[in-house]
């Protein structure tokens, strides 16, 4: 059945709120051939922004090539290119013989081959008769830029979940083979990639603390939605997808809740459907937040469960508004023993992706969700 609170997937059209200005700012940087990232806390609207966008794109008779890498379980390097490889192929070719072909058009001199039976088998295009080197990588991640020129038409290259390919021993190599291919100017049309992360902390890591990729890449921050766009359309989708209604300020008190999240107002604005008949009030939501919270619990549980004492320490005092934690005061008081040690604490709860800090050296809790439920539930504030 069709919902107007869609937070199973990600949207676009009439279910696309607000980040028109994301949209237009990326669909610009993508014409200019730029390479882009994107790093937000999980459910967010990464992929929406970029999707809305290609679809704005094409309404306006723009012509390209999509691929889509989802490196989230990806742990090698050697991995990442045989399905790098596998999804560029796939995006422009179509049978055997003319996977074959490229291979060995493009990619003759290197350990790549085509398995006609491991293709039929699981649909792999791209496979190694040895471990990658630097010139299979730096030949591999050129390939949408040679299938483009044939084709006539650009590749946007998207890589989820890019950060997780630090996890591979050799992750530098690729590192510095993107590089040198970003510094490259191919003729257009080329490609552009967008590369994507959830966790937070570890996309900083490469792009702004390391610096891989410097002056290569345009970072992309997404804004909150307006609490406006939120609004109107929780109301009008209870008022047009199934003739209840919604208080307005019920609808505020979610957005200042949830900080804006559309995923989770979504998952509440849809909980509240289903346990209504009419006029949803302020117990309905109440119950709604339950379910939710019974939903995550188990999830929370287990990311405080995986904190010290310090650490939780120091999780009390960012929910009591401190900013600076190295004062003799915080640490007294949060028993937190010394600056040494906030250091050390600070930068544990960044790696568990759990807070992040801000340009003005603010920490930031990165799930609006588990905010709430640490002040209410396990502080019982």
């Amino acid at each position: 059945m069709e919902t107007p609170f869609v937070y199973d997937r990600y949207v676009t059209a009439k279910n696309f709120i607000g980040r028109k200005k994301e949209c237009g700012i990326l669909a610009n940087l993508l014409e200019a051939g730029e390479q882009v990232v994107m790093y937000e806390p999980p459910k967010t609207g990464k992929m929406s922004v970029i999707q809305q966008t290609l679809i704005n794109m094409r309404s306006s008779g723009k012509q390209f090539m999509i691929v889509c890498v989802d490196m989230f379980n990806i742990r090698t390097v050697s991995e990442f290119l045989l399905r790098f490889g596998t999804a560029v192929m796939k995006a422009a070719l179509s049978t055997p013989d003319q996977f074959k072909d490229a291979i060995e058009n493009y990619l003759n001199g290197t350990h790549f081959v085509f398995d006609r039976e491991r293709f039929y088998q699981d649909g792999s295009i791209v496979s190694l008769s040895w471990d990658a080197d630097k010139e299979d990588m730096a030949r591999m991640m050129r390939l949408p830029h040679r299938l483009a020129a044939e084709k006539g038409m650009p590749y946007y290259v998207i890589l989820k979940e890019f950060q997780t390919i630090m996890a591979a021993d050799d992750y530098e190599d690729l590192f510095y083979v993107m590089e040198d291919m970003f510094r490259e100017r191919f003729d257009k049309p080329a490609s552009s990639f967008i590369m994507t992360g959830s966790r937070v902390n570890a996309m900083k890591l490469i792009f702004a603390e390391r610096r891989f990729f410097y002056r290569q890449v345009v970072h992309l921050p997404l804004m909150q939605v307006e609490n406006r766009d939120i609004i109107d359309h929780v109301v009008r989708g209870f008022l047009y997808g199934s003739g209840k209604s919604f208080d307005r300020d019920l609808a505020m008190g979610a957005c200042e809740l949830f900080k804006c999240n559309m995923w989770y107002i979504n998952h509440l604005a849809s909980i509240c459907d289903l346990m209504s008949k009419g006029f949803i009030n302020e117990s309905i939501m109440t119950e709604a937040l339950r379910s939710m919270i019974s939903l995550h619990e188990p999830r929370f549980k287990n990311m405080i469960d995986d904190l010290t004492d310090h650490q939780i320490s120091l999780m009390r005092a960012v929910l009591d508004g401190v900013n600076k934690f190295s004062s003799s005061e915080v640490i007294e008081k949060y028993h937190l023993n010394s600056s040494a040690n906030v250091r050390r604490v600070k930068d544990a709860l960044r790696k568990k992706e759990i807070i992040t800090f801000n340009e003005k050296d603010e920490p930031v809790v990165l799930d609006p969700l588990f905010e709430y439920w640490l002040e209410n539930y396990y502080f019982a504030r």
